[in-house]
């Protein structure tokens, strides 16, 4: 099989790379639990998307594949998500019950958060019509390797179970399970720089 070959993307390829990811987690536990209605996800999401990790576009730490078949947002040490734009979207498209359940989520998500510099994954994703073609593998690579140059922790949330097996192959460890009312459980995980 073909490693699919990994570049950083540039602002052009912001639309694409969004666009993958929301077409990626479009089955996703915890975002249909945020938004079972389509509309509501599909309205919603983008923007979701680019408050949680489109800082990594304007720092260059944003990777997509190619044929814009995969993506994944990193947040390089230092730099967070956007928390009040976060709390817009999630106040203005979550229902009632599950907003205070998602909005406790998002605090013991930062918990989880190590203290010490490190690189933070809010999201990967590959189009569901190339899952299971390596798009995913060649992503971690691709980034891995600069938190293994620079000996950086790497920092991510598993929102569904089936990803799980690919971030263990490339060394992250679960460091415990988020879990909050009617939510989906939501795996935080570590791995140290090899």
């Amino acid at each position: 099989m073909r490693v699919p070959a990994v570049k950083t993307a540039t602002p052009a390829d912001e639309a694409s790379a969004i666009g993958t990811v929301v077409l990626a987690f479009a089955a996703d536990p915890v975002a249909r639990w945020c938004w079972p209605d389509s509309h509501q996800y599909l309205s919603s999401m983008p923007r979701f998307t680019m408050a949680f990790g489109g800082g990594a576009f304007a720092r260059q730490s944003a990777l997509c594949t190619e044929d814009f078949a995969g993506a994944a947002l990193w947040l390089p040490p230092n730099v967070h998500p956007e928390e009040e734009t976060l709390g817009q979207i999630v106040e203005e498209t979550v229902a009632g019950s599950t907003r205070g359940e998602l909005l406790t989520m998002l605090e013991q998500m930062a918990a989880y958060h190590p203290d010490e510099p490190h690189w933070y994954l809010p999201l990967i994703g590959v189009d569901p019509a190339c899952q299971g073609k390596g798009y995913g593998n060649a992503l971690m690579m691709h980034a891995l390797q600069r938190c293994d140059q620079d000996r950086m922790l790497a920092y991510l949330e598993s929102t569904n179970p089936r990803n799980i097996t690919l971030y263990e192959r490339h060394g992250f460890k679960a460091l415990g399970q988020i879990q909050v009312g009617s939510s989906p459980p939501m795996v935080p995980m570590l791995r140290k720089p090899r």
